[in-house]
């Protein structure tokens, strides 16, 4: 599924999901006159909130393959960059300098190899098996009509058997140039992989994150070079314990608190981890954010459903009736008289589109003021159990 949430989604989707879970429902006489509201009794499924981290989509950490001297770095963390990208280059002087020697190998074997042809040309044509042996004029006449016949008569000489040597010591020439050219080319391309590794691009759309080394550090293989991220999609990683994976399953639809703002969104389960920890007994669950709303690195909780927990069945009323006295927050309820009385509540889990539960201090039924005024005066009843 696409990471992009849709407008309309997040418009439609998310009130109906409010509904679901805190089982609100808009009936007539919910509201009395004027601004008061009618506590309602909400049932549903307890959620645990869990805190996880805000992580990039995708994120890669550079490291160096080969020793040498960090010559160029693209930028600095936040810089953009896209795929392809040069991000950080290693002195490649050595390399250079071994390659040209390659080439020179590889010259002087095609070198040979065009020696070791012609020579077998001339073997084919022009045999030394036959060729003279006592010069010119009457001596290579005299070679030619006596001394040759009578080697082959004694059986002193097969020249036959010589030429065939002759022929397979080029084609052995040949055989050997050939190889020394495909081990240089072979040398070649591993000098030109290195040339490649002394260059770190960028695997894809997005920023430097962190940079571990600077321009002039000697670095070995496998040192760290940077880290880089696409920070376009985002998730929160979060380590549910095992008792509560069974009611999670990928493509669902949950909310979460952000740190920054303390606001609520709805985030997606994205990927589901195959194995728990074997030590803490939890599963990683990653969670897909819509796209601007955090940053990485940040700190979000994850309201996730608790199926085994026995439902609970608390008082439901909307966040603007309560008022803080200090630290203890209150409402006015609105007695038979019309009367407004201030009592102090337990306030629970927040609730999307404005609704808050009531752990203590409330029963379905009662009266509040909605949107209580700042300078309204009202009697004093202690809290009821």
């Amino acid at each position: 599924m696409s990471l992009k949430f849709k407008a309309m989604f997040l418009a439609a989707g998310v009130s109906t999901l409010v509904l679901a879970t805190s089982g609100i429902q808009a009936q007539p006489g919910q509201q009395s006159a004027g601004d008061h509201f009618v506590v309602q009794q909400t049932q549903g499924v307890p959620h645990v909130s869990l805190g996880g981290t805000v992580v990039p989509y995708k994120e890669v950490t550079l490291s160096a393959q080969l020793p040498g001297r960090v010559k160029f770095l693209a930028g600095i963390e936040g810089d953009i960059f896209r795929e392809g990208d040069q991000l950080v280059e290693l002195d490649d002087s050595e390399l250079m300098a071994k390659r040209q020697a390659a080439l020179a190998q590889l010259a002087n074997a095609d070198a040979q190899l065009r020696n070791a042809g012609v020579q077998f040309n001339r073997e084919l044509w022009s045999p030394k098996s036959k060729s003279a042996m006592g010069g010119m004029g009457m001596p290579n006449l005299f070679d030619q009509m006596f001394t040759r016949p009578m080697e082959d008569v004694m059986g002193e000489r097969d020249r036959d058997a010589e030429r065939q040597a002759d022929i397979y010591s080029s084609r052995t020439n040949i055989q050997q140039a050939q190889n020394t050219m495909i081990r240089v080319q072979a040398e070649i391309r591993a000098i030109d992989a290195k040339l490649r590794d002394a260059k770190s691009v960028a695997p894809f759309d997005g920023v430097i994150m962190k940079k571990f080394v600077e321009v002039g550090d000697t670095v070995q293989p496998g040192q760290p070079l940077l880290k880089y991220a696409d920070v376009e999609y985002l998730q929160i990683v979060v380590d549910v314990p095992g008792r509560l994976r069974p009611g999670l399953s990928e493509g669902m639809m949950l909310r979460a608190e952000l740190d920054v703002g303390d606001r609520e969104i709805p985030v997606r389960v994205a990927q589901i981890f195959p194995m728990a920890d074997a030590q803490r007994h939890t599963v990683t669950i990653k969670f897909d954010l819509p796209q601007g709303e955090s940053a990485p690195g940040m700190y979000a909780k994850v309201l996730v459903p608790d199926f085994n927990a026995p439902t609970r069945a608390n008082p439901v009323i909307p966040s603007s009736a309560i008022r803080y006295n200090g630290s203890l927050p209150g409402v006015y309820v609105v007695d038979e008289e019309g009367k407004p009385m201030l009592r102090l509540i337990r306030v629970g889990e927040t609730l999307p589109g404005g609704y808050s539960t009531v752990l203590s201090g409330l029963q379905a039924g009662e009266r509040v003021l909605r949107n209580p005024p700042l300078g309204i005066s009202a009697g004093w009843t202690s809290p009821q159990r």
